[in-house]
Protein backbone atom coordinates (compact mmCIF):
# COMPACT_ATOMS: atom_id res chain seq x y z
CA UNK A 1 0.00 0.00 0.00
CA UNK A 2 1.52 3.29 -0.90
CA UNK A 3 1.27 6.44 1.82
CA UNK A 4 2.89 9.67 1.74
CA UNK A 5 3.94 12.51 3.80
CA UNK A 6 5.77 15.82 4.09
CA UNK A 7 9.58 16.15 5.05
CA UNK A 8 9.64 19.33 7.92
CA UNK A 9 12.16 19.98 10.58
CA UNK A 10 11.02 20.68 13.46
CA UNK A 11 13.33 23.67 13.20
CA UNK A 12 10.70 24.79 10.49
CA UNK A 13 7.97 24.81 12.78
CA UNK A 14 6.34 28.30 13.38
CA UNK A 15 7.39 29.67 16.79
CA UNK A 16 7.16 32.43 19.35
CA UNK A 17 10.54 31.80 20.75
CA UNK A 18 12.85 31.77 17.32
CA UNK A 19 12.98 28.36 16.17
CA UNK A 20 10.50 25.22 15.65
CA UNK A 21 9.84 23.39 18.75
CA UNK A 22 8.25 20.49 20.18
CA UNK A 23 5.18 23.23 20.85
CA UNK A 24 1.44 23.63 19.98
CA UNK A 25 2.15 24.12 16.33
CA UNK A 26 4.02 20.59 16.10
CA UNK A 27 0.58 19.13 17.18
CA UNK A 28 -1.38 21.42 14.95
CA UNK A 29 0.92 20.08 12.09
CA UNK A 30 0.41 16.54 12.71
CA UNK A 31 -3.87 17.69 12.76
CA UNK A 32 -2.77 19.27 9.14
CA UNK A 33 -1.16 15.91 7.98
CA UNK A 34 -3.87 13.73 8.92
CA UNK A 35 -6.23 16.21 7.45
CA UNK A 36 -4.06 16.35 4.30
CA UNK A 37 -4.66 12.23 3.79
CA UNK A 38 -0.41 11.75 5.10
CA UNK A 39 0.79 8.91 6.70
CA UNK A 40 4.36 10.00 7.09
CA UNK A 41 6.49 13.30 8.69
CA UNK A 42 10.06 12.84 8.28
CA UNK A 43 12.29 15.01 9.85
CA UNK A 44 15.98 15.95 9.88
CA UNK A 45 18.16 14.28 13.06
CA UNK A 46 17.07 15.86 16.59
CA UNK A 47 20.89 15.63 18.43
CA UNK A 48 22.13 19.23 19.83
CA UNK A 49 24.05 20.47 16.89
CA UNK A 50 27.50 22.09 17.38
CA UNK A 51 29.92 24.25 15.48
CA UNK A 52 27.67 25.46 11.80
CA UNK A 53 24.71 24.33 13.12
CA UNK A 54 24.25 21.15 11.52
CA UNK A 55 22.16 18.45 12.52
CA UNK A 56 24.64 16.44 10.92
CA UNK A 57 27.50 17.02 13.25
CA UNK A 58 26.32 16.54 16.96
CA UNK A 59 28.09 17.03 20.20
CA UNK A 60 26.13 13.17 20.45
CA UNK A 61 24.66 10.91 18.45
CA UNK A 62 22.15 9.61 21.34
CA UNK A 63 20.90 13.23 22.86
CA UNK A 64 18.09 15.43 21.79
CA UNK A 65 18.77 19.50 20.86
CA UNK A 66 17.62 21.54 23.84
CA UNK A 67 16.67 23.79 21.32
CA UNK A 68 13.30 22.27 20.41
CA UNK A 69 12.04 21.96 24.38
CA UNK A 70 8.71 23.72 24.14
CA UNK A 71 9.27 26.72 26.69
CA UNK A 72 5.50 26.94 26.87
CA UNK A 73 4.90 23.90 28.32
CA UNK A 74 7.33 24.80 30.86
CA UNK A 75 5.44 27.81 31.91
CA UNK A 76 2.38 25.85 32.66
CA UNK A 77 4.94 22.85 34.84
CA UNK A 78 5.85 26.50 36.82
CA UNK A 79 8.98 26.25 35.88
CA UNK A 80 9.75 29.74 33.92
CA UNK A 81 6.68 32.46 34.02
CA UNK A 82 5.89 34.25 30.32
CA UNK A 83 7.55 36.95 31.43
CA UNK A 84 10.83 35.65 32.11
CA UNK A 85 10.15 33.88 28.21
CA UNK A 86 9.37 37.23 26.71
CA UNK A 87 12.43 39.13 28.02
CA UNK A 88 14.57 37.19 25.99
CA UNK A 89 15.59 38.02 22.36
CA UNK A 90 15.19 34.87 19.75
CA UNK A 91 15.17 36.30 16.80
CA UNK A 92 12.89 38.90 15.08
CA UNK A 93 12.59 37.35 11.57
CA UNK A 94 9.97 34.67 11.44
CA UNK A 95 11.49 33.21 8.30
CA UNK A 96 14.95 32.40 10.14
CA UNK A 97 16.54 30.48 12.95
CA UNK A 98 18.83 32.85 14.57
CA UNK A 99 21.06 30.38 15.99
CA UNK A 100 23.40 32.64 17.43
CA UNK A 101 20.37 34.56 19.27
CA UNK A 102 18.71 31.56 20.15
CA UNK A 103 22.07 30.24 21.36
CA UNK A 104 23.03 32.97 24.12
CA UNK A 105 18.93 32.83 25.35
CA UNK A 106 17.99 29.53 25.40
CA UNK A 107 20.33 28.09 27.61
CA UNK A 108 20.12 30.32 29.90
CA UNK A 109 16.25 30.70 30.49
CA UNK A 110 16.20 26.89 30.54
CA UNK A 111 19.33 27.19 33.54
CA UNK A 112 16.00 29.16 35.30
CA UNK A 113 13.92 26.42 34.76
CA UNK A 114 16.49 23.38 36.10
CA UNK A 115 16.48 25.57 39.03
CA UNK A 116 13.02 25.49 40.07
CA UNK A 117 12.85 22.14 38.63
CA UNK A 118 12.58 18.75 41.82
CA UNK A 119 14.05 15.42 40.53
CA UNK A 120 11.33 12.99 41.22
CA UNK A 121 10.64 9.54 40.40
CA UNK A 122 10.27 9.99 36.86
CA UNK A 123 13.49 12.04 36.35
CA UNK A 124 15.60 9.38 38.13
CA UNK A 125 13.95 6.37 36.32
CA UNK A 126 15.09 8.32 33.42
CA UNK A 127 18.73 8.90 34.05
CA UNK A 128 18.85 5.35 35.29
CA UNK A 129 17.83 4.21 31.93
CA UNK A 130 19.36 6.19 30.18
CA UNK A 131 23.02 5.87 31.56
CA UNK A 132 24.58 4.00 28.99
CA UNK A 133 24.87 7.60 27.01
CA UNK A 134 23.56 10.32 29.44
CA UNK A 135 26.48 10.02 31.99
CA UNK A 136 29.38 10.36 29.74
CA UNK A 137 27.58 13.27 27.42
CA UNK A 138 26.38 15.18 30.56
CA UNK A 139 30.22 15.07 31.34
CA UNK A 140 31.30 16.02 28.36
CA UNK A 141 29.40 18.89 28.49
CA UNK A 142 29.88 20.09 31.61
CA UNK A 143 33.67 19.90 31.28
CA UNK A 144 33.75 21.95 27.51
CA UNK A 145 31.37 24.47 29.02
CA UNK A 146 34.01 24.79 31.80
CA UNK A 147 36.88 24.87 29.33
CA UNK A 148 35.03 28.42 27.45
CA UNK A 149 33.78 25.45 24.71
CA UNK A 150 36.66 24.26 23.19
CA UNK A 151 37.20 20.55 21.48
CA UNK A 152 38.05 17.77 23.66
CA UNK A 153 41.08 17.10 21.93
CA UNK A 154 42.60 20.71 23.61
CA UNK A 155 41.55 20.01 27.33
CA UNK A 156 44.40 18.83 29.39
CA UNK A 157 45.29 15.43 28.85
CA UNK A 158 43.99 13.56 31.65
CA UNK A 159 40.83 15.13 31.09
CA UNK A 160 41.29 14.26 27.25
CA UNK A 161 42.12 10.75 27.70
CA UNK A 162 40.13 10.45 30.83
CA UNK A 163 42.12 9.42 33.86
CA UNK A 164 39.85 7.89 36.15
CA UNK A 165 40.75 10.27 39.22
CA UNK A 166 40.73 13.42 36.96
CA UNK A 167 37.20 12.55 35.98
CA UNK A 168 36.13 11.51 39.50
CA UNK A 169 36.99 15.51 40.34
CA UNK A 170 35.29 17.04 37.57
CA UNK A 171 32.04 14.94 38.62
CA UNK A 172 32.17 16.01 41.81
CA UNK A 173 33.18 19.83 41.35
CA UNK A 174 30.55 20.20 38.21
CA UNK A 175 28.03 18.34 39.52
CA UNK A 176 25.08 21.05 38.97
CA UNK A 177 26.25 21.35 35.75
CA UNK A 178 25.88 17.41 34.66
CA UNK A 179 22.56 17.65 36.44
CA UNK A 180 21.83 20.89 34.24
CA UNK A 181 22.10 18.63 30.74
CA UNK A 182 20.43 15.60 32.37
CA UNK A 183 17.29 17.81 33.30
CA UNK A 184 17.41 18.65 29.44
CA UNK A 185 18.02 15.54 28.09
CA UNK A 186 14.95 14.24 30.54
CA UNK A 187 12.84 17.44 29.03
CA UNK A 188 13.77 16.95 25.73
CA UNK A 189 12.65 13.17 25.56
CA UNK A 190 9.46 13.65 27.82
CA UNK A 191 8.24 15.75 25.45
CA UNK A 192 8.97 13.98 22.25
CA UNK A 193 7.16 11.32 23.76
CA UNK A 194 4.39 13.33 23.75
CA UNK A 195 4.38 14.46 20.45
CA UNK A 196 5.56 11.25 18.52
CA UNK A 197 2.55 8.82 20.42
CA UNK A 198 0.10 12.05 19.55
CA UNK A 199 1.48 11.19 15.40
CA UNK A 200 1.16 7.78 16.35
CA UNK A 201 -2.57 7.87 17.58
CA UNK A 202 -3.34 10.13 14.19
CA UNK A 203 -2.13 7.76 12.08
CA UNK A 204 1.19 9.02 11.34
CA UNK A 205 4.61 7.46 11.17
CA UNK A 206 7.38 9.34 12.26
CA UNK A 207 10.57 8.95 9.91
CA UNK A 208 13.97 9.66 11.70
CA UNK A 209 17.46 10.30 10.11
CA UNK A 210 20.42 8.79 11.40
CA UNK A 211 23.87 10.40 9.74
CA UNK A 212 26.06 7.74 9.49
CA UNK A 213 29.11 9.49 11.63
CA UNK A 214 29.40 11.41 14.17
CA UNK A 215 31.06 14.63 15.29
CA UNK A 216 34.93 14.46 15.66
CA UNK A 217 33.66 17.03 18.80
CA UNK A 218 31.39 14.55 20.43
CA UNK A 219 30.64 12.66 23.84
CA UNK A 220 30.79 9.59 21.12
CA UNK A 221 33.94 9.83 20.06
CA UNK A 222 35.81 11.25 24.04
CA UNK A 223 34.28 8.24 25.77
CA UNK A 224 34.77 5.49 22.85
CA UNK A 225 37.81 6.73 20.81
CA UNK A 226 38.69 2.71 20.54
CA UNK A 227 35.67 2.81 17.70
CA UNK A 228 37.34 4.78 15.66
CA UNK A 229 40.38 5.42 13.51
CA UNK A 230 42.36 7.34 15.53
CA UNK A 231 46.20 7.53 17.41
CA UNK A 232 47.29 7.42 20.30
CA UNK A 233 46.69 11.28 20.99
CA UNK A 234 43.28 10.44 19.76
CA UNK A 235 44.27 12.78 16.27
CA UNK A 236 42.03 11.25 13.61
CA UNK A 237 44.54 9.24 10.85
CA UNK A 238 41.76 9.81 8.23
CA UNK A 239 38.33 11.58 7.96
CA UNK A 240 35.29 10.95 5.76
CA UNK A 241 34.00 12.94 2.20
CA UNK A 242 33.32 12.59 -0.90
CA UNK A 243 35.54 12.61 -3.82
CA UNK A 244 35.95 14.94 -6.28
CA UNK A 245 32.47 15.08 -9.17
CA UNK A 246 30.68 17.03 -11.16
CA UNK A 247 29.25 19.11 -8.36
CA UNK A 248 32.92 19.81 -6.94
CA UNK A 249 36.21 19.69 -8.40
CA UNK A 250 37.73 19.42 -5.10
CA UNK A 251 35.07 17.06 -3.65
CA UNK A 252 33.73 16.88 -0.43
CA UNK A 253 35.60 17.13 2.79
CA UNK A 254 33.05 16.55 5.73
CA UNK A 255 35.86 15.85 8.62
CA UNK A 256 34.11 13.22 10.43
CA UNK A 257 36.05 10.62 12.26
CA UNK A 258 35.94 7.36 10.32
CA UNK A 259 35.34 3.95 12.07
CA UNK A 260 37.24 1.06 12.63
CA UNK A 261 35.48 -1.69 11.61
CA UNK A 262 37.51 -4.29 12.25
CA UNK A 263 36.88 -3.54 16.17
CA UNK A 264 33.60 -3.52 15.74
CA UNK A 265 33.59 -6.92 14.12
CA UNK A 266 35.30 -8.14 16.78
CA UNK A 267 32.18 -6.84 19.21
CA UNK A 268 29.76 -7.92 17.28
CA UNK A 269 28.89 -4.34 15.81
CA UNK A 270 27.40 -3.64 19.62
CA UNK A 271 27.88 0.07 19.38
CA UNK A 272 25.59 0.00 16.05
CA UNK A 273 23.55 -2.21 17.56
CA UNK A 274 22.63 0.36 20.34
CA UNK A 275 22.67 2.93 18.53
CA UNK A 276 19.85 1.51 15.75
CA UNK A 277 17.74 0.15 19.07
CA UNK A 278 17.83 3.30 20.49
CA UNK A 279 16.83 5.34 17.06
CA UNK A 280 13.86 2.72 17.16
CA UNK A 281 12.74 4.46 20.80
CA UNK A 282 12.78 7.82 19.07
CA UNK A 283 11.27 6.89 15.39
CA UNK A 284 9.14 4.87 13.66
CA UNK A 285 11.31 4.50 10.47
CA UNK A 286 14.90 4.97 10.34
CA UNK A 287 16.50 6.34 7.50
CA UNK A 288 20.26 5.00 7.57
CA UNK A 289 22.21 8.57 5.62
CA UNK A 290 25.20 8.30 2.89
CA UNK A 291 24.32 3.90 2.96
CA UNK A 292 26.82 4.08 0.37
CA UNK A 293 29.38 4.37 3.27
CA UNK A 294 28.87 0.55 5.07
CA UNK A 295 29.96 -1.11 1.29
CA UNK A 296 33.04 1.40 0.84
CA UNK A 297 34.01 4.62 2.47
CA UNK A 298 35.94 7.36 1.36
CA UNK A 299 39.30 7.84 3.05
CA UNK A 300 40.97 11.39 3.34
CA UNK A 301 44.49 11.89 5.26
CA UNK A 302 43.89 13.72 8.54
CA UNK A 303 45.63 16.93 7.44
CA UNK A 304 44.53 17.74 3.78
CA UNK A 305 42.91 21.09 2.86
CA UNK A 306 40.93 19.62 0.26
CA UNK A 307 39.22 15.60 -0.18
CA UNK A 308 40.86 15.27 -3.88
CA UNK A 309 43.51 12.31 -2.51
CA UNK A 310 41.29 10.30 -0.42
CA UNK A 311 40.90 6.49 -1.47
CA UNK A 312 37.98 4.24 -1.16
CA UNK A 313 38.18 1.22 2.09
CA UNK A 314 35.98 -1.74 2.01
CA UNK A 315 32.99 -1.49 4.69
CA UNK A 316 31.46 -3.83 7.13
CA UNK A 317 28.78 -4.52 4.43
CA UNK A 318 25.58 -6.77 5.06
CA UNK A 319 27.20 -8.60 7.87
CA UNK A 320 26.72 -5.38 10.29
CA UNK A 321 22.86 -5.53 9.11
CA UNK A 322 22.22 -9.28 9.74
CA UNK A 323 24.30 -9.02 13.29
CA UNK A 324 21.37 -5.73 13.66
CA UNK A 325 18.68 -7.74 12.66
CA UNK A 326 19.79 -11.22 14.71
CA UNK A 327 19.34 -8.90 17.92
CA UNK A 328 16.72 -6.05 17.11
CA UNK A 329 14.57 -8.16 14.73
CA UNK A 330 12.89 -6.82 11.17
CA UNK A 331 14.18 -2.77 10.68
CA UNK A 332 11.87 -0.30 9.13
CA UNK A 333 14.96 1.44 7.54
CA UNK A 334 15.16 3.21 4.48
CA UNK A 335 18.54 3.24 2.54
CA UNK A 336 19.91 6.83 1.64
CA UNK A 337 21.33 5.42 -1.70
CA UNK A 338 21.70 9.35 -3.18
CA UNK A 339 24.62 9.85 -5.99
CA UNK A 340 26.88 7.63 -7.73
CA UNK A 341 26.18 4.25 -6.99
CA UNK A 342 28.49 1.14 -7.74
CA UNK A 343 27.26 -2.42 -8.39
CA UNK A 344 27.95 -3.57 -4.77
CA UNK A 345 26.36 -0.80 -3.10
CA UNK A 346 23.49 -1.73 -5.48
CA UNK A 347 23.80 -4.97 -4.33
CA UNK A 348 24.11 -4.47 -0.53
CA UNK A 349 20.47 -2.35 -0.37
CA UNK A 350 19.32 -5.15 -2.71
CA UNK A 351 20.71 -7.94 -0.27
CA UNK A 352 19.13 -5.80 3.03
CA UNK A 353 15.86 -5.69 1.24
CA UNK A 354 15.80 -1.93 2.61
CA UNK A 355 13.95 0.16 0.36
CA UNK A 356 16.05 2.57 -1.30
CA UNK A 357 15.03 6.95 -1.64
CA UNK A 358 13.11 6.38 -4.72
Amino acid sequence: MRTSGVLLPITSLPSRYGIGSFSKEAFEFVDQLKKGGQKNWQILPLGPTGYGDSPYQSFSTYAGNPYYIDLEALIEEGLLTREECDSYDFGSNPQYVDYEKIYFSRFDILRKAFYRFQPNEDFAAFVEENSFWLEDYSLYMAIKNSCGGISWSEWDEDLKHRNPDALARKREELADEIQFFRFQQYEFRKQWKKLKTYANENGIRIIGDIPIYVAFDSADTWANPQLFQFDKEGTPIAVAGCPPDAFSATGQLWGNPLYRWEYHKETGYQWWIQRLRYCFILYDVVRVDHFRGFDEYYAIPYGDKTAEFGKWEPGPGLELFEAAKRELGEMDIIAEDLGYLTESVLQLVKDTGYPGMK
